[in-house]
């Protein structure tokens, strides 16, 4: 028989093709094929995959797509007609910065990426699709005379590259590059993981890891002296300026325009992902005694004003990563000028009065810190400390700030899921008497969770109030779980054949998978990239970093152009776990250059729409 021309007008759209001359073969099923852990040295020492995807069809036969990882460029080097590398840090006048040497800064960072496309945009002179990639930079590990930076993280900045996207093969190449400005929005700080929103930004992220309001108030922290390089030395840097969510917005011509969101709050944010709404965005805490926050904008398409909302965890269960019913508790509603104003103006002080010891009026928080604070909020400051001190306003209304290190966020929009990276699971999260609340009591659990929250509509907040969403997460049970062992030969702690210290999380509608990159520091020796399909269960290994490396960047592009991407990149090479092996340790040393770090995608996946 032969095959219907429909068929073969399906399968080469797949990106497929029949393997039964006698019949219409179609695909039945996909699914990744993952690779083992690195054995040998070059392999520890190296950003490599050996995995692929296998396509299953309906006459039994199999096809195999081996993935490839390439590097788009690397933090050191010169891209295009750019002057300086691509990691390079600039001040607020776009000078490029130096440190006390004279020695050029250059971040080992590379973070969030977005590989967008930009209708009008000018093509490339080399023949492809032109596309844009933002990409972050974190922060400066390694001096130029290979020295670990020992100041507190320096101003940050993000990079705009021209790509060059092939017609036929689906190859990217970075054509030219160009340093985003944050001169009009008090500069960057920590910038960290990052998403797309459904209107085609970029949505970016600050940690404010070492920029606490009190500390700074108080004379003990150095960390705005370090970030006022960017103002050539000027005390101008305000700490209610960072841990705010810039939109950077690229335009056809590649210029760029940049806003921050103080009224989506502020806190050392890992990412936000906007609900298919374009109203709702979910937010990861990063640090210890942290929240979980709901941002829900006024109108779609535009986060410049709205309500923000704190979960409260309210467990039923213990086991695997734990299971809690959520409720939000509203913190107040605003909008980016009214909390810009009120950031320039006003210090710690200003909004709360404290105590020393457990007072009447005073309030028992832990937020962002093991230590207990005892708070009053000074009258009329409601709403500074909503948008300002968010998580210890959230903590001083009843909302969890236990939870520790929290990351990552990715959408299952069929199912109304969304996913959500806890690093690892101590502290705050464990059952400790002695703490302020006490919401979260599971076991110690240092390899980490992935967990899934479930959406709904018609949902109320605390005070009874409806939530105008519908995208209200109702609860969270953890779904990817990693396993602690006892440290083997190379120096793991945790199974190296499962998740360990999930960070970046990304979700493919298309293939039902969540990716998950790690970032552990001490678990697993070297970390990975994996893929979890939400229907079989299944966990592939897709890609090793050089050991001690993040995993980065994470980006799925289901179809662009008529091919599948997985952007990935991987920081701090070198920056070995404490549990490595001592001999591993000095032959691994000298075939890692800790001074760089790769932007990349992992390609070859079959285009299945």
């Amino acid at each position: 028989m032969k095959r219907s021309l429909v068929t073969m007008a399906v399968l080469s759209a797949l990106g497929l093709s029949a393997c039964d001359s006698d019949s219409a073969a179609v695909v039945q099923s996909i699914e990744f094929s993952g690779m083992a852990a690195p054995s040998t040295d070059q392999e520890r020492a190296s950003a490599y995959t050996a995995a692929k995807v296998v396509v299953t069809y309906s006459d039994g036969t199999t096809r195999d797509y081996p993935l490839s990882f390439n590097t788009l460029f690397n933090n050191t080097d010169k891209v295009g007609g750019n002057p300086y590398e691509s990691g390079r840090l600039y001040d607020v006048n776009g000078t490029p910065l130096v440190d006390a040497s004279g020695a050029p800064i250059v971040a080992e960072t590379p973070d969030g990426n977005s590989l967008l496309q930009i209708s009008g945009q000018a093509a490339t002179g080399k023949g492809g699709n032109p596309l844009y990639l933002v990409t972050h930079w974190e922060y400066d590990w390694i001096l130029g005379n290979g020295s670990a930076n020992a100041e507190p993280p320096m101003p940050m900045t993000m990079s705009l590259t021209t790509i060059d996207q092939d017609k036929a093969t689906g190859k990217l190449t970075a054509v030219t590059q160009s340093n985003i400005s944050f001169a009009g929005v008090n500069g960057l700080y920590t910038a960290c993981a990052a998403s797309q929103t459904p209107w085609n930004t970029h949505l970016g992220s600050e940690e404010n890891y070492d920029i606490d309001a009190r500390t700074i108030e108080s004379g003990t922290s150095t960390t705005l002296a370090s970030l006022n390089k960017y103002y050539f030395g000027q005390n101008i840097a305000k700490p209610y300026h960072y841990g705010i969510f810039p939109e950077v917005t690229v335009k056809a011509d590649g210029s760029t325009s940049v806003v921050k969101h103080h009224s989506m709050g502020r806190a050392t944010w890992e990412m936000a992902k906007v609900m298919p709404d374009g109203k709702t965005t979910y937010a990861g805490d990063d640090g210890t005694y942290v929240g979980l926050f709901m941002y829900v904008a006024d109108k779609a398409s535009d986060l410049s004003a709205g309500s923000l909302y704190a979960a409260k965890w309210t467990q039923v269960a213990s086991t695997s990563g734990g299971e809690a019913t959520l409720s939000w508790i509203r913190l107040g509603s605003a909008n980016d000028a009214e909390i810009k104003a009120l950031a320039d103006t006003l210090k710690f002080s200003d909004i709360f009065d404290t105590s020393a010891v457990a007072a009447a009026g005073f309030v028992a928080v832990q937020a962002g810190q093991k230590t207990v604070e005892y708070l009053k909020l000074k009258p009329g400051m409601e709403k500074a400390a909503a948008f300002l001190e968010t998580r210890r306003y959230a903590a001083y209304l009843g909302a969890t700030t236990e939870f520790e290190k929290m990351e990552g966020v990715a959408l299952n929009a069929r199912d109304r899921k969304i996913y959500l990276a806890m690093t690892r699971l101590r502290d705050g999260m464990e059952n400790t008497s002695s703490d302020a609340a006490n919401h979260i009591q599971l076991p110690k659990l240092l390899a980490g969770v992935t967990y899934e929250l479930p959406l709904a509509s018609g949902q109320k907040d605390a005070a009874g109030n409806t939530i105008n969403s519908e995208y209200v997460a109702t609860s969270m049970k953890g779904l990817v779980v990693g396993e602690d062992i006892a440290k083997d030969a190379v120096g793991n702690t945790a199974n190296p054949d499962k998740v360990a210290n999930p960070d970046n999380l990304f979700f493919s509608e298309k293939m039902r998978t969540l990716f998950i990159g790690e970032d552990s520091s001490t678990a697993h020796i070297n970390n990975f990239l994996w893929a979890y399909n939400v229907d079989t269960k299944k966990l592939s290994r897709l890609l090793s970093l050089p050991a001690g490396a993040e995993s980065t960047g994470l980006q799925m592009l289901d179809n662009m152009n008529g091919f599948r991407y997985i952007m990935s990149n991987y920081q701090h090479a070198g920056d070995f776990s404490s549990n490595i092996d001592a001999a591993l340790k000095s032959r691994l040393t000298p075939l890692i250059d800790r001074q760089k770090a790769g932007v990349g995608y992992l390609g070859g996946l079959p285009l299945l729409d």
